[in-house]
């Protein structure tokens, strides 16, 4: 194993051992070890050769050690120094971000050059260590020291201490940014007017999400990617709608007014905060890109399965998956991210061979409060976002009325996943401006949060005095934009309630499914049986599994008998010699459960596998099995995502046993029954 480098360990003992090393043999230990003990020497006036002879200031190495330990605590704990609350609460910190915890001082940091911590363009380890205060715990909450791969640890901090994230927005992007808040408040301040009372849920406290899935949308689209796929529970989801998917206000006010068209999506008899929507969205360059928002029936957190089925779906291309087509986005709850099981079984999903996507864009949408229920008393963890660490999710938090950060973060993400093709995490910090829903009072259960609420300006008076302050723009014109999009709403909103009312039209009788023939010709039928039953040459199966397959050759002959998983197989070849295309899945489909399928073989040699109804000659139909997970509800809710974007498809779930099936209930019930 290579010497580990200086950052790794701090212990006397281990230092000691280094440094005779060093002296026996510089090549011996790893270059940051040859740095720091050259240094060491020089600043202790010895030659910069080695030799058993050349001096160490024993109290030095220690300061430097601690110094090189307070780099990595800055840099692993900063995000709790940050102040993300933009209510104005106290961030907890952490005794590691003190030099006193390592034992050593300010004036100590300021005797040790920063080139003895790897900082050549630093000074002193004292600005080395402000300077990376200032990126670790200023603005911008980063936790990625959780992940295994160094790779993907060295290259954050490239992204982090390089100056990629210190890029300021241009003058134009920030008064866009603002045009954007300001949308996204005046509706929710219009509605608020038009329909007091009216349920909404609204987006107010987290106004950056529409910004930062237009970040997202764009940035995937610059990337070549073809489509963006969202999943949400209903926390924004008019507002999404409205400004991500381009659903016309008119049409929104229309529903609030309880007009619809004849075929109107709110027909279906859902509530216009579960709809889903689809789009096409234009860039300035000519590019475009489908965006798609996954209808969410009810239950929060239950939609996620379903969206990354949908995404896989849509990612399958002639030459296999292609996970850069597509780049689903996920928006959670605070509250329900830790709370609902289903948020781990997918993310249990996202590396596996079966369910990957290629990286998912996860947002918590953290409100700080569940509809009247305390952190405190709705999580275990410090963050609610500490759940995706166990599966080594990179997670960012930003202050949601810090609308530049919040947007710096997605794009962080979008470069992430392009490399390293995982799923990556935004904690939008905000609150909540209203109740649950605008007809609850918040004031009951949490009086001292919406006493500051109460008087906190909104992200875009935020937005908008930081750009007064740089000088971009006047008040007068802050305030003449607000004016100008709220004098739109009112128009529109005008012409929805003038319009008149096109009168349903009774849906024409269901015309009866026509009659088709299933039939497989007895010929074809024992073709393809005996194609199912060979397998290359240098493939070795089971013995006694292949003298067991054997026996489905009799069966098709005379006075034989074929049982399920046979004539299973014999459908499933069917089809695919007709071009319908075939998945299945659950728990340990490919051998069954009772040990009757047998679809994916293994060679009692090397452990390779053989799929007999993958190599149908001349069938255009592909077949795909997958064992899954030990899952339920989000295995099932993934395959009825894909079923749906895959209509050329037979999609079929297998659940092990019937109880298996009732753990799935919520996705039977939201999605399956009502669709």
């Amino acid at each position: 194993m290579a010497p580990s480098p200086i950052t790794s360990v701090f212990n006397d003992g281990f230092i000691a051992e280094m440094y005779e090393r060093y002296i026996r043999d510089p090549a011996s230990v790893d270059d940051s070890w040859r740095q720091y003990f050259a240094m060491a020497q020089r600043l202790g006036g010895a030659s910069t050769a080695p030799s058993a002879a050349a001096p160490m200031d024993a109290d030095y190495l220690r300061k430097v050690a601690s110094a090189a330990m307070l780099v990595r605590a800055v840099r692993q704990y900063g995000h709790l120094a940050v102040p993300l609350d933009p209510l104005g609460s106290t961030p907890t910190g952490a005794a590691e971000l003190l030099p006193g915890f390592h034992g050593i001082t300010d004036a100590d940091l300021g005797t040790i050059p920063g080139a003895a911590l790897g900082f050549s363009d630093q000074r002193t380890a004292a600005s080395a260590i402000a300077y990376l205060r200032a990126l670790y715990a200023s603005r911008i909450g980063y936790e990625f020291e959780h992940i295994e791969e160094e790779d993907e640890r060295a290259w954050f901090r490239e992204q982090v201490e390089g100056g990629a994230m210190q890029r300021s927005m241009s003058a134009e992007e920030k008064t866009a940014l603002l045009r954007r808040l300001t949308q996204v408040d005046g509706l929710e301040r219009f509605l608020g007017r038009a329909y007091q009372g009216y349920k909404r849920f609204s987006i107010e406290g987290t106004d950056a999400l529409v910004p930062m899935l237009d970040a997202a949308i764009d940035g995937a689209a610059q990337a070549g990617a073809r489509e963006v796929v969202i999943g949400m529970a209903h926390r924004g989801r008019i507002n999404v709608l409205t400004h991500v998917l381009e659903k016309p206000a008119g049409a929104v006010f229309a529903e609030f007014e309880g007009k619809h068209g004849a075929n109107a999506a709110s027909d279906t008899g859902d509530v216009k905060y579960h709809l889903g929507a689809r789009s096409v969205r234009v860039l300035g360059d000519g590019a475009r890109i489908s965006i798609t928002l996954v209808p969410n029936p009810s239950h929060l957190e239950f939609v996620n399965p379903v969206l990354e089925g949908t995404a896989r779906a849509l990612q399958r291309s002639p030459e296999g998956a292609d996970e850069n087509a597509v780049l689903p986005v996920l928006v959670h709850g605070d509250a329900a991210f830790p709370g609902e099981g289903v948020v781990a079984e997918t993310f249990n999903l996202s590396n596996l061979r079966g369910y990957r996507t290629g990286g998912t864009l996860h947002v918590i949408v953290n409100n700080q409060v569940g509809f009247t229920t305390d952190p405190r008393d709705g999580r275990s963890t410090y963050y609610a976002s500490d759940l995706a660490k166990g599966f080594e999710v990179p997670v960012v938090h930003v202050n949601g009325d810090d609308a530049e950060s919040c947007v710096a973060a997605i794009r962080l993400g979008l470069e992430y996943r392009a490399r390293f093709k995982k799923d990556f995490l935004v904690d939008l910090v905000g609150y909540r401006r209203w109740g649950h829903n605008e007809s609850d009072e918040p004031l009951y259960t949490q009086p001292q949060m919406y006493a500051a609420i109460k008087t906190h300006p909104t992200p875009r008076e935020v937005w908008g005095a930081r750009l007064v302050s740089e000088g971009l723009m006047d008040a007068a014109a802050v305030a003449a934009l607000d004016q100008q999009i709220q004098e739109q709403f009112e128009d529109l909103h005008a012409a929805a309630i003038a319009a008149v009312e096109v009168p349903g039209v009774d849906p024409e009788p269901a015309k009866p499914a026509p009659a088709i023939d299933t039939t497989v010709k007895s010929e074809q039928l024992i073709a393809l049986n005996e194609r199912m039953l060979t397998w290359p040459s240098d493939f070795k199966p089971v013995p006694k599994l292949a003298k067991q397959l054997e026996r489905r050759r009799v069966a098709l002959g005379e006075g034989g008998e074929i049982d399920w998983g046979h004539a299973e197989a014999l459908a499933i070849a069917g089809l695919l010699v007709e071009g319908v295309n075939v998945r299945l899945a659950g728990q340990d489909v490919e051998r069954g459960t009772f040990s009757h399928r047998q679809a994916v073989l293994h060679d009692i040699e090397n452990g390779k596998t053989y799929a007999p109804l993958q190599h149908i000659t001349g069938a255009p139909g592909r077949f795909e099995i997958w064992n899954s997970p030990l899952s339920e509800v989000a295995v099932l809710g993934f395959e009825y995502g894909y079923s749906v974007a895959a209509l050329d498809t037979v999609v079929i779930w297998e659940a092990q046993f019937g109880d298996f099936a009732n753990v799935a209930q919520p996705v039977i019930d939201q999605f399956i029954a009502s669709d």
